[in-house]
């Protein structure tokens, strides 16, 4: 397991608690090291406890940042059966930063599209570390207008530092291809459920987050810019990248107080790349309450209700 800076204690102790198991079991009966795991197992607890009750924000978009995080693929994987992924944008090409495609949810069929960052350099390099370009944007839009004319709901998972700003990108129309995304999502006549699983940097994760709930992990992020970006803008320094992210609200508990998203999904005790299958059982539960909430209203209500919760976004009362 990689470990952030402020995570190094918690993986010392797990490393001693794991020679201690293995000691135990080539000395059989030795019961003070038995003693000595339990009291670091509790050592342990309390240490996890406070450390995760006390993040900072910037701590957060480092855990969001996580290489180790599960993404999109994994939460596929976790939740869905038969998911069969649909590729190219029947235009120009196929990008892999965007997954899509057709599977079942609790026995439904749903609508899938997600960011996909890669789980290592190789992988991260051919997902283009999860920054799409226009055709992973236009390949989102051909499965929502399937989605729509099978009357399947759509399920999106955002995960991305923000769409990729190459100049072949903006040849082919980067900003017109979000834009076109914003518009179709926000007429869309079937449910949309977005949730933002790590970060969501700017208009790349707009392009696939406009629907009925929006919802963030626990400890994922969601901002029109990346701290780094907003430091170097405001004080002309990277060095005040934990200032920025303070100021800016970049967190899900900040979103949420002012009622930018719908709710904060629990995360396992010390986030979700400790324990994968924790934060797809937490996942689960939301999505499939929301969906079943959703499902009882017309295509009609669910379009005026997207619309009048996009409109108020920013409204001062």
């Amino acid at each position: 397991m990689e470990c952030l800076d402020f995570e190094r204690p918690i993986a010392e102790l797990e490393a001693k608690i794991a020679e201690l198991k293995l000691s135990i079991r080539n000395v059989d009966g030795d019961k003070s090291l038995g003693d000595e795991v339990s009291r670091l197992e509790k050592k342990l607890d309390k240490l996890l406890d406070k450390t995760f009750d006390d993040l900072t924000e910037w701590q957060i978009v480092q855990i969001a940042r996580h290489p180790q995080r599960p993404h999109t693929e994994d939460y596929i994987e976790g939740l869905f059966t038969d998911f069969e992924v649909l590729s190219g944008d029947r235009s120009h090409a196929d990008d892999p930063a965007i997954i899509a495609g057709i599977g079942l949810f609790e026995g439904r069929s749903v609508a899938i599209v997600g960011h996909e960052k890669g789980k290592d350099t190789e992988s991260r390099i051919a997902h283009n570390f999860g920054m799409p370009r226009p055709e992973g944007y236009r390949k989102a839009m051909r499965i929502f207008k399937l989605a729509e004319r099978f009357n399947m709901p759509i399920l999106t998972f955002i995960d991305t530092p923000g769409a990729y700003p190459g100049i072949g990108a903006e040849e082919r129309n980067q900003s017109g291809a979000i834009a076109d995304n914003l518009k179709m999502m926000a007429g869309l006549k079937v449910p949309v459920i977005c949730t933002v699983v790590g970060e969501g940097g700017s208009g790349g994760a707009l392009a696939i987050g406009v629907g009925n709930r929006l919802f963030m992990l626990q400890y994922s992020t969601y901002s029109v810019i990346s701290p780094e970006g907003c430091a170097s803008i405001l004080w002309k320094s990277g060095d005040k990248s934990a200032q920025a992210a303070t100021a800016m609200g970049v967190t899900a508990q900040r979103l949420l107080k002012l009622g930018l998203i719908d709710g904060i999904i629990p995360e396992p005790r010390g986030g979700a790349h400790r324990d994968v299958k924790g934060a797809c059982s937490a996942l689960r539960t939301t999505l499939a309450d929301a969906l079943k909430e959703l499902s009882a209203v017309s295509g009609e209500e669910l379009q005026r209700a997207r619309y009048e919760k996009i409109i108020q976004t920013g409204a001062v009362v």
